[in-house]
């Protein structure tokens, strides 16, 4: 057996306290053998002086999307695809999607970051960056069938059940997936009717965009006459296992409806507020039993993925939803981060304790904005920044050390980026 043990710090435990302890991981089996151990392993990493937390699960991404970056900034949703994004993915081409991929997975890494729910294109190459960079994924090809005649549509939909067949389990089972229709009000009625019944006989889970903008919800009622959640649930796409992105314009029928299904949501409280799509009823939602997680959205729309932000973010715009301080609390906005957002994806992670797998992330405590330590937790939600992480750990693995990502170069994955990004511009433009 081979372990490594991450000595000398606090550790964030599953009831949300904070004690000192040594983790012990096998990292060949990738879980967590002790909490508190006082056996040295194999390989140490040194979290003197810092804080030993669940590695932060990003919900929902669009990770090659660091490519557009500062791209299109201040538009509505439906302006900012059509207009700017749609166009320019148009331009794509597969060496633009690892490049943005790669460099997305620095970031999320070193900031603490252990896994994410991704949607995009180009999967398989995709999912080989992560892999390659050490990360656990659910991932899945984004489906738009609006503008497309029906061969190019039925293309879509068999591009993105292949993928989620041939990848699922791949990476030693760190890269999952899922059927990824982008959108209620993006993909054609009749073809969800057709394709969702296959991905449930091959037992394949749905993540897709549902009540963003009041521009998704109004078209569904005016023409089935029903809110968007419960359209979805009359095409059988609220099942255990899915999970939708946004959920801002839910009303309490859909929240019910959320909970009775077993449906999460991946609140992506930065990216509505930019685009200004709102803010979800995250509250009435964890009230109502819905597992919540985080996500960032892709970098288009937020500008960076720092998932600390959207603790912070989440735990404010609740608060200003409700009119009430005490909504959406601190520990309400770790637990979506770490083992809610782990429960959307399928993950057996998201906490620290025996047999769980071994995502980890140290947060050093020796800054300014963390002093002085009142609570541990209230500055997990309202003052810790990714810069702040000083290890990440995936799978027993070290991908993080001492702020240095170990398992891609960064130097020439900026360089890669900026190349194809400008690129991509000029094909676009």
């Amino acid at each position: 057996m081979s372990t490594l043990q991450i000595v000398g710090g606090q550790v964030l435990r599953p009831d949300m306290t904070v004690r000192e302890a040594d983790v012990l991981a096998d990292r060949e089996t990738g879980r967590i053998l002790e909490v508190g151990a006082t056996a040295r392993g194999e390989w140490t990493l040194d979290a003197a002086g810092g804080l030993v937390i669940p590695g932060l699960v990003n919900a929902h991404c669009h990770a090659a999307m660091t490519l557009l970056r500062g791209y299109a900034d201040d538009k509505p949703l439906d302006a900012w695809l059509r207009e700017d994004v749609w166009p320019t993915e148009a331009a794509l081409e597969t060496e633009d999607i690892v490049a943005g991929t790669r460099l997305g997975a620095v970031e999320l890494l070193k900031n603490g970051v252990t896994t994410l729910g991704d949607m995009y294109f180009e999967v398989p190459e995709a999912a080989a960056a992560l892999a390659e960079a050490g990360l656990r994924a659910r991932v899945g090809h984004g489906i738009v069938t609006v503008g497309k005649d029906e061969a190019d549509a039925r293309a879509d939909f068999e591009e993105g059940l292949a993928v989620a067949r041939e990848l699922d389990g791949v990476a030693g089972g760190r890269i999952e997936t899922a059927l990824m229709p982008h959108s209620l009000t993006t993909v054609d009625a009749a073809l969800l009717e057709e394709y969702v019944p296959r991905a449930r006989d091959a037992g394949i889970p749905l993540h897709y965009h549902a009540n963003e903008t009041r521009d998704e919800v109004d078209p569904i009622v005016d023409e089935h006459g029903v809110r968007p959640l419960e359209y979805a649930d009359d095409l059988g796409m609220l099942e255990p296992g899915d999970f939708i992105a946004h959920g801002v314009h839910t009303d309490g029928a859909e929240i019910e409806l959320l909970a009775d299904r077993g449906v999460g949501v991946a609140h992506c409280p930065a990216s509505n507020m930019k685009l200004a799509s709102g803010i979800a009823p995250v509250e009435a939602m964890l009230e109502a039993g819905v597992p919540v997680g985080i996500g960032t959205d892709g970098a288009a729309s937020n500008n960076d993925l720092d998932v600390f932000d959207e603790l912070r973010d989440a735990a404010m715009v609740g608060k200003l939803e409700t009119g009430d301080a005490a909504a959406v609390a601190a520990p309400d906005v770790v637990r979506a981060a770490t083992d809610g957002g782990a429960e959307l994806l399928g993950f057996d992670s998201g906490r620290i304790a025996p047999g769980a797998l071994a995502d980890l992330a140290v947060v050093d405590l020796d800054g300014p904005h963390l002093t002085p330590a009142h609570d541990l937790l209230s500055h997990l939600a309202y003052a810790v920044r990714g810069s702040d992480v000083r290890h990440t750990v995936v799978d027993g693995e070290v991908v993080v050390r001492d702020r240095d990502v170990v398992t891609l170069d960064e130097a020439a994955v900026k360089r890669a980026a900026e190349r194809r990004a400008t690129s991509l511009i000029e094909r676009a433009q």
